[in-house]
């Protein structure tokens, strides 16, 4: 498939969209180098409520990555207390968004829904690890078919104060399905079932929908990675 230039806008967006191009007008028509200010604004705005289609691999046993970004951190971890799971240290992937990538997130594997949770809280830098305790965060309890337990964690940050997620207990998502979103830089963290091992390295760039965290088909052992 050939990258577009030009990619939709998520409807979320719209609102904001048309708030920062009557901004743009005023601006201009009060001194137009605040307007020009405005426009690049507006485009900013534009760009990040892409909504970009995905290649999204399609075999069974793979764990898709559900946001751009870096991934911060590979680490063990505690799933969040609120979606009632037991609280054994699991391989949890942090992936940071910062305020120039795509901010849809997408199911990383094909499951049902068994629970969502929202929790109010702080708004630290999402690149902190204290984020994924203290900060706002949605989270979501996947199962896939043949009974693996996935934990979906949308967390807010620095400058994000917004979490959006369209899921609903029992409801069947597809890996690389869009389900969420996060205004204005955040982090999403996912934490895997035990032994499997991750597939991606730190410092790493992964692409929503098409980047493969995990395999369960895999005997690999986890990856490293350097800088080159």
């Amino acid at each position: 498939m050939k990258p577009k230039f030009f990619n939709p806008i998520h409807r979320a967006g719209w609102p904001f969209l048309a708030i920062f191009a009557i901004a743009t007008v005023v601006l201009w028509w009060l001194w137009y180098p605040l307007g020009f200010v405005g426009l690049l604004l507006t485009l900013w705005c534009a760009y990040f409520f892409r909504n970009p289609d995905r290649v999204t691999p399609t075999r069974a046993g793979l764990v898709i990555s559900p946001a751009d970004g870096i991934v911060q951190m590979i680490q063990p971890a505690v799933p969040p207390a609120e979606l009632g799971l037991d609280q054994r240290p699991r391989t949890r992937i942090s992936i940071f968004m910062d305020v120039l990538s795509v901010h849809i997130n997408r199911s990383p594997v094909d499951a049902e829904v068994v629970a969502t949770a929202y929790r109010p809280g702080k708004f630290f830098n999402a690149a902190l690890d204290k984020a994924s305790d203290e900060n706002e965060r949605s989270s979501m309890h996947l199962r896939t078919a043949d009974g693996h337990d996935i934990c979906v964690v949308q967390i807010a940050g620095l400058v994000a104060r917004r979490i959006l997620s369209w899921t609903r207990s029992g409801q069947k998502l597809r890996a690389g399905e869009r389900y969420g979103m996060i205004r204005f830089g955040s982090r999403v963290d996912v934490y895997l079932p035990d032994g499997l091992q991750p597939l991606v390295a730190v410092g790493q760039l992964a692409v929503a929908g098409e980047t493969v965290l995990a395999d369960f088909r895999s005997e690999e052992a986890a990856r490293l990675g350097e800088t080159r």
